[in-house]
């Protein structure tokens, strides 16, 4: 079924190594710390926190087919929550993000960015419309730049009297169960049909007594949820979903993967401040309105490129012979180097190698043949549209 050269354990298992370093720092630990521990995960340094790679009972390859199959929980409580109340809350947010948050409707979702001056993006993020305040989730490893950013701009709006306030969630872990099975899973603890909950919606639910913050979305391109859970809570309610039989852990190894088959970013890689949205494919998180009022950072930079162009955009690839890993220079046919590889990997459902980068363009079309430099190595790739595997998004 699966391409021994392609993707024996080895190959999944580099990817963990070159992409989670040590660090002598100390590790912060989440609420299911033990918890990992206990059922054999193999802990690694990643933004600041010890988390899971992977599992004993599971490689990362087996692991990520076990997601695109049945589900699979994943840890992602080192993310940032917070949440923004106050009558100006969209007001002042819509000066960061390219969201439109007036219109967005009260238990709806969208993935946006935060922009600086020059139009560059300083972190993706998630923003769901509650009732009384606009919940957040954004990246661990901007956790710190996202609360100063943030932060810095508040002030100015308070203190032209501005009615909002930001609140950082430090009593609640987050817990991402995804794959097809997901929902049977989590249905199976709270006696409810899910079939009306669409994706990219929140709502708030009881599990098993417990009030949590329920988001149909994730990071794999699978159906799945995010449930914001009280911490003391955490491992309880992990456990139960665990208790699934069609349910297993998943680690960073998995999670990686299984984003990059999906097309989506991972910050740091894929995106950093010096990409704007048009470049990085992320042209359609900036719906109409904002495009005609502008209003957040950078807008006279990020606007005029929607029609305008762009010198580089984002493009997906196949790669033949080695992966093609972060920094890998692409070439053109010719030999020119115009551009390079931002993520790789081994695709475990396509049985090839796929690649994620950027590319001058005129480069960018569908079907472009093109060349990577692996180690000094010279292989055939092209360009391919993404999600390189469909997506299976609850409608």
């Amino acid at each position: 079924m699966i391409a021994t050269k392609l993707l024996k354990k080895p190959a999944m298992l580099t990817l963990a190594k070159r992409s989670y370093a040590s660090t002598s720092e100390a590790l912060k630990q989440t609420a299911l710390h033990d918890f990992h521990l206990k059922h054999g995960g193999k802990m690694v340094p990643f933004a600041g926190y010890a988390m899971p790679v992977q599992y004993s009972g599971m490689g990362v390859l087996a692991s990520h087919l076990h997601t695109r199959e049945k589900a699979s929980i994943f840890d992602v409580s080192h993310m940032l929550q917070t949440r923004l109340v106050g009558k100006d809350r969209a007001k002042f947010f819509e000066t960061l993000v390219v969201a439109d948050l007036h219109n967005l409707p009260v238990g709806s979702g969208t993935l946006s960015v935060f922009t600086n001056e020059n139009g560059g993006i300083i972190d993706d993020t998630i923003i769901m419309q509650q009732a009384d305040s606009l919940y957040v989730v954004s990246n661990a490893a901007c956790a710190e730049k996202d609360l100063a950013h943030i932060n810095k701009h508040l002030k100015v709006f308070q203190d032209k009297g501005g009615d909002v306030d930001l609140k950082i969630i430090e009593d609640h872990s987050l817990v991402a169960i995804q794959g097809p099975k997901a929902a049977a899973a989590l249905e199976s603890l709270i006696g409810e049909d899910l079939k009306d909950f669409a994706f990219m919606n929140g709502r708030f639910i009881t599990i098993r007594g417990v009030h949590c913050h329920v988001a149909r979305s994730g990071y794999t391109g699978e159906d799945g949820f995010e449930l914001s859970i009280p911490t003391a809570d955490a491992v309880n309610i992990t456990d139960l979903l665990l208790s699934h039989p069609d349910v297993e852990l998943a680690g960073l190894g998995a999670r990686d993967s299984l984003r990059l088959e999906a097309g989506l970013c991972l910050y740091g890689n894929d995106l950093d401040d010096t990409t704007t949205p048009v470049e990085g494919g992320l042209t359609w998180t900036i719906p109409k309105s904002r495009r005609e009022t502008g209003g957040f950072l950078g807008a006279e930079h990020i606007l005029p490129q929607i029609k305008g162009g762009v010198s580089r955009r984002r493009v997906g690839l196949f790669v033949e012979g080695a992966p093609a890993r972060e920094g890998a220079e692409i070439l053109s046919p010719d030999g020119e180097v115009i551009g390079k590889v931002t993520s790789g990997v081994p695709s475990p459902c396509l049985k090839r190698n796929i690649a994620m980068g950027y590319v001058k363009s005129g480069f960018h079309k569908n079907g472009t043949a093109l060349k990577v430099r692996v180690r000094n190595r010279v292989q055939d790739a092209s360009i391919t549209k993404m999600p390189f595997v469909p997506a299976k998004y609850h409608k």
